[in-house]
């Protein structure tokens, strides 16, 4: 049986390294946070971004939170999770941290989506900007209750809450809880850069 896409929406610092694991485990074609699809989303190129999303099974991190609405309509049988923190200074403060780690060599996502490298220069905008995106989209999937789940690591939640949201075994594999305060940086994924310049240039074409 064909799995439905399944499209993490969370911010970063929510525990999407764990939720992109737990779809490799289950046997999606997945990718992670990319540049070059983000680029494609910050220069307005939706439409090759969409194309680039029918070859891969899963998704989390940047850019892929902030076409919800769009990547709905396009997949409209796709299966959405919001991953969260227990609250929104627990987002913040490891948001920071993860600043101090990478402050050097990070390609500025934090520039384009916030306006601000570092987010101490504005906490107020940072903590406003991440209640927005989860409250905007639980009202977007207020009645759309078989597309859409929430979950929080820190509260416990697991292999049985995604397990039974997409209907997929994940057999003896333990739950794969990631980065938990670790200096981990995420693997490149040049296939999917090079795979993401094709089809801006085939769209374009």
């Amino acid at each position: 049986m064909t799995k439905s896409k399944v499209i993490g929406i969370g911010f970063h610092k929510t525990g999407t390294t764990t939720l992109g694991n737990c779809l490799r485990i289950l046997g999606y074609n997945h990718i992670s946070c990319n540049r070059e699809a983000f680029l494609l989303y910050h220069s307005g190129e939706i439409k090759a971004l969409l194309k680039l999303m029918e070859y891969f099974d899963s998704f989390e991190d940047w850019p892929w939170p902030l076409i919800y609405k769009e990547a709905y309509e396009r997949f409209p049988e796709s299966k959405f999770i919001l991953t969260t923190r227990i609250d929104e200074e627990k987002w913040y403060q490891s948001l920071a941290k993860h600043v101090d780690r990478w402050s050097d060599t990070h390609f500025p996502y934090r520039k384009y989506v916030y306006g601000y490298e570092d987010p101490r220069e504005n906490k107020e905008l940072h903590v406003a900007t991440y209640l927005r995106h989860n409250r905007e989209v639980r009202e977007f999937f207020a009645d759309k209750p078989g597309s859409f789940l929430e979950v929080c690591w820190e509260k416990g939640h697991g292999w049985k809450e995604l397990s039974g949201f997409l209907g997929v075994d994940p057999g003896d594999n333990p739950f794969p809880h990631a980065n938990k305060g670790s200096p981990s940086r995420p693997q490149p994924e040049p296939f999917a850069r090079r795979l993401a310049k094709a089809v801006r240039l085939l769209v374009r074409g």
